[in-house]
């Protein structure tokens, strides 16, 4: 079979492999389509993300749909239409019991938090855990059902700042978490989602999406205490200074983008002032299956993907998926539906 390997920085390459059996309890897949995320940039780019370096071939991708290749349990017939939560929990940590996403020892596809490390999704099979497989309605089709994974992630964020019925909530980003947590925000009931960038065409995107309104960092001014909920998706230091100017005294800040592991600048001064709260959201835990609904119940949602490409184009994949101004999601097409004989 043929993967996308990821050996070291800016060291990308298609390669032959074997395909992996599967034992009881697995179930091997025929990847349909898969996501590139920014841990896959920096993975690509900078040879590591974060803490996690590559210092072994990597196969990335976490963010997948296909069909089932071959289930020794016979559950699922093959051909069956599914995607996958990516993420094996680690050992229970009796304080957060309830959120084994956050337990240590844990692995997610296309990662080298572990060694070995977990390779991902970007090849034409992929065996993962049974219980990993989400099988997906008949008029869900597998490329819009790659977005379920980075859905989940949006899901989860405004789940973290509680309910958001009727709320006005502000996207800080919009990037392709920043877009999907502008449909997470408004069918969880908010009343008003607007969303500020830096880029007029990420503003564009969010405005067809069905975004309220939407502010251009650098040249319009976020209103103060204007929101009740603001999700942060940028993981940019000054959009977090943003957001705890615009958010309402007792108003909630959820910052889904990740950070860079490193002191920045922020003004925590209205954290204080106006008694806010700032909380984390990390992943998710089991929001794939509202995904799974939102995006079969609204096809719009497929707009956010934007590029498409071959494996053998990954490195301009790659290239294309850093360059905000010109796309949100970019994905890479491992086999269509034809070509896997469905």
């Amino acid at each position: 079979m043929d993967a996308v390997v990821i050996r070291g920085r800016q060291d990308v390459a298609v390669e032959e492999f074997g395909v992996p059996p599967c034992t009881p309890g697995q179930v091997r897949l025929r990847v349909g389509y898969v996501g590139i995320c920014g841990s896959d940039l920096h993975y690509y780019f900078d040879g590591a993300n974060g803490a996690f370096v590559v210092t072994e071939p990597l196969i990335p991708g976490h963010e997948l749909a296909g069909w089932i290749d071959d289930d020794p349990s016979g559950t699922w017939a093959p051909g069956t239409p599914v995607t996958v939560h990516p993420a094996r929990f680690g050992s229970c940590v009796p304080a957060i019991a309830e959120a084994p996403h956050l337990w240590p020892g844990g692995s997610y596809l296309g990662s080298a938090s572990t060694t070995p490390h977990t390779q991902g999704a970007m090849a034409d099979r992929l065996v993962v855990d049974a219980a990993m497989v989400r099988v997906l309605p008949e008029a869900l089709s597998v490329r819009r059902a790659t977005l379920a994974e980075p859905l989940a992630v949006a899901l989860h964020g405004v789940g973290r700042a509680g309910s958001v019925d009727g709320a006005r909530v502000l996207v800080c980003g919009a990037g392709p978490i920043g877009l999907l947590a502008v449909v997470a925000a408004q069918a969880r009931g908010a009343a008003v989602v607007d969303v500020s960038d830096l880029l007029p065409e990420a503003l564009e995107r969010a405005a067809a999406l069905g975004a309220d309104r939407t502010w251009r960092a650098g040249s319009d001014e976020v209103p103060g205490e204007a929101y009740d909920v603001v999700l942060e998706c940028s993981g940019a230091a000054p959009a977090v200074s943003t957001a705890l100017s615009a958010v309402r005294r007792r108003g909630v800040v959820v910052q889904i983008g990740m950070l860079s592991n490193e002191p920045r600048p922020i003004n925590l001064a209205p954290l204080v002032a106006k008694e806010a709260t700032l909380t984390g959201a990390f992943r998710f835990l089991d929001e794939m299956e509202e995904a799974i609904a939102l995006l079969d119940a609204q096809p719009a949602v497929e707009s956010v993907i934007t590029h498409e490409f071959a494996p053998a184009d990954a490195v301009t994949a790659f290239e294309t998926a850093r360059d905000s101004a010109s796309s949100a999601k970019v994905i890479v097409a491992m086999a269509s539906a034809r070509e896997a004989g469905q």
